[in-house]
């Protein structure tokens, strides 16, 4: 028999329609929250809606952008109206792209800006009155590209880059509300079918499937996340390499820089 160490507490995931959102979202569920979904994907948002209430969970889902303020201040209130509380955030929602700077056209920077770091920000802003009621949790889905930037992913290293300085931040502000902040730095995970990136010329590409055995399975961030979540812990990055790399970067960012570029060419395989 699962846990339920989230027994009647409402959480809502950003980016749940599928992927690690999704993998979250149910994990979750199975631990007894109750569930707001939430993405742009009226479709996918039911078909997960109808998948969680199959197996007994109270789950329903809110279609918006959330890198617009007014539809993730729309998210929050839904979730007041249906559920009366707030108690965990899971900021899941983003994008990334693929080519190097100098072909990219400016709407790419734009598009994965608003994603990954509006998406962010404007729903935590939104949730913080509610977070404070029941000394909730905000989690935060990244990337170990918040660590050193990544070649041929400048925009979204620099969106991930970006939120790090933001959870720091809201991390000392929120002390005093009792309030968790936490981190989930993840490594290479498992492509959901059909995943979209933005591609140089503003475009959407599909990503192929990653290799299995070297990535991480979407359950696997989801348990991580949830342990994250149960202990009130503020950053987990995960794998062994991921850490190796943190503690690296932190001593000698000029030593990652030069692995990076001994390795280049891996960078590009799977950026195709």
């Amino acid at each position: 028999m699962a846990q339920k160490r989230f027994l009647n507490k409402v959480a809502i995931v950003t980016g749940s329609s599928r992927g690690i959102g999704s993998a979250i979202a149910s994990a979750l569920a199975q631990e007894g929250a109750k569930i707001v979904l939430n993405g742009r994907d009226e479709e996918r948002l039911i078909e997960q809606q109808t998948a969680l209430q199959n197996k007994g969970a109270a789950a329903i889902y809110f279609k918006g952008d959330v890198s617009d303020a007014a539809q993730a201040q729309a998210l929050i209130d839904f979730a007041l109206q249906s559920f009366g509380q707030i108690d965990i955030l899971i900021n899941n929602v983003g994008i990334s792209s693929r080519g190097y700077l100098a072909t990219l056209h400016p709407s790419v920077v734009e598009q994965v800006f608003r994603s990954n770091v509006f998406g962010t920000i404007f729903p935590t802003q939104a949730a913080l009155s509610a977070l404070r009621q029941t000394k909730g949790s905000v989690v935060f889905i990244s990337s170990l590209a918040a660590i050193h930037g990544l070649p041929g992913l400048s925009p979204y290293s620099a969106s991930k880059m970006a939120l790090t300085s933001f959870v720091e931040s809201l991390r000392i502000e929120e002390h005093a509300h009792q309030v968790h902040i936490g981190h989930l730095q993840v490594a290479m995970t498992e492509i959901v079918h059909n995943k979209e990136v933005v591609a140089a010329d503003g475009s959407k590409q599909v990503l192929a499937a990653r290799q299995k055995g070297k990535v991480l399975t979407m359950q696997e961030v989801a348990t991580d996340c949830l342990n994250l979540l149960a202990q009130r812990k503020f950053r987990n990055t995960q794998t062994l390499l991921g850490k190796m790399n943190r503690m690296l970067n932190s001593f000698s960012p000029l030593i990652v820089e030069f692995i990076l570029r001994k390795n280049l060419h891996k960078f590009e395989e799977n950026s195709k």
